[in-house]
């Protein structure tokens, strides 16, 4: 259910421009019936955010005139298929992180921002994603959601700070650069007193650079996070290409982990017909862990359209492993270098 005062302008992962003040509820529901199989066994469930992650949120901006703009945005994470959500965590770091089970309706762990708005871009605090997840996000065609979820997202090394970062700021340039040019720079803090020896333990920074010209986007990110026993790092570059009859996306991933290295790819496109959808991607990822460790994810999706709130959708997808290591899907269990496959079936409501 929506509540504008006046409707709200596009309050998304750049710069905002508003005629007036606004407040606004908004959400989304994905619950899915869920199987997946693997060597050892299978399981069924319902579970949630097969093609889009539930949430639940409140956003609002204020015109301050002259071309300034003051906003906040709080995002709950959901769980629809059985009523709760999930901790956040409170320094970027093990100790911060929600106790096991607190699993919390309305903590904000998706976002908690407050943004100053104007000409010079956007600035904003607060807990929120990072520039180098914003590229591996942009990259997979499945939306990083579900049982077709890329392996550079549900592999990656990069630990907790690989999505969301708590304590940040955060600065997005203006839209209408030339070239299409957009940065979006991002600095974090573990909050550590200084006379400890992990003083800078979940302090970090991130940087993403790109350009978006018509139907062509292309972007490379990094950013690293400090810890005591080894920092964490993260690169990635993306590209896609919207075809209109097909959009296609390609993207890179480079992570270290303290002494662990991984990498991976991932190609995919979406072809859209009337009010269907369809999804496809292949991806690997792999680290320079004892055997090399390495899962290889084919993933295809059909989304229907009902209207433009409501989706129905079907996701299968297969993952193979090899170098000891036993990912499977849906809850399901496979030994080691054995594959497992998954489905998906669901609806979607965006409120």
């Amino acid at each position: 259910m929506k509540k504008p005062l006046i409707a709200l302008a596009v309050l998304g992962g750049s710069n905002l421009v508003a005629a007036q003040s606004s407040l606004t509820v908004f959400g989304i529901i994905d619950t899915t019936l869920q199987y997946g199989t693997g060597s050892i066994a299978s399981r069924k469930q319902l579970g949630a955010n097969g093609i889009t992650a539930a949430r639940l949120g409140f956003r609002g901006l204020e015109d301050l005139g002259g071309g300034l703009a003051a906003g906040f945005w709080l995002e709950s994470q959901l769980f629809p298929d059985n009523g709760t959500g999930t901790g956040s965590n409170t320094n970027n770091q093990a100790s911060g992180a929600a106790p096991a089970g607190a699993a919390q309706l309305m903590t904000f762990n998706r976002r908690s921002t407050v943004s100053f708005l104007g000409p010079f871009g956007e600035i904003r605090a607060g807990r929120d994603f990072l520039p180098q997840y914003y590229n591996i996000a942009q990259a997979d065609p499945l939306n990083n959601t579900g049982v077709g979820a890329s392996t550079t997202f549900t592999s990656a090394i990069t630990g907790i700070t690989f999505i969301r970062a708590s304590n940040s700021v955060h600065y997005f340039t203006p839209q209408g650069l030339p070239f299409g040019l957009f940065v979006h720079a991002a600095y974090y803090l573990g909050e550590n007193a200084s006379n400890v020896a992990n003083k800078d333990d979940g302090n970090g920074y991130g940087l993403r650079v790109g350009l978006a010209n018509g139907p062509f986007t292309a972007a490379v990110a990094t950013g690293r996070t400090r810890y005591a026993v080894g920092d964490v790092h993260q690169s990635n570059a993306t590209v896609t290409y919207d075809a209109r009859f097909v959009r296609v996306f390609g993207g890179l991933s480079r992570d270290k982990n303290a002494s662990l290295h991984g990498k991976g790819w991932i190609l995919g496109a979406t072809a859209p017909f009337g009010p269907h959808l369809l999804k496809l991607a292949y991806s690997r990822y792999e680290t320079d862990a004892s055997g090399n460790p390495q899962a290889r994810k084919l993933a295809f999706g059909y989304q229907y359209e009902m209207s433009k709130r409501t989706a129905l959708y079907a996701t299968i997808a297969c993952v193979g492993n090899s170098g000891g290591l036993t990912t499977a899907l849906n809850g399901s269990i496979t030994a080691p270098n054995k594959s497992s496959r998954g489905m998906d079936l669901g609806i979607r409501h965006i409120f």
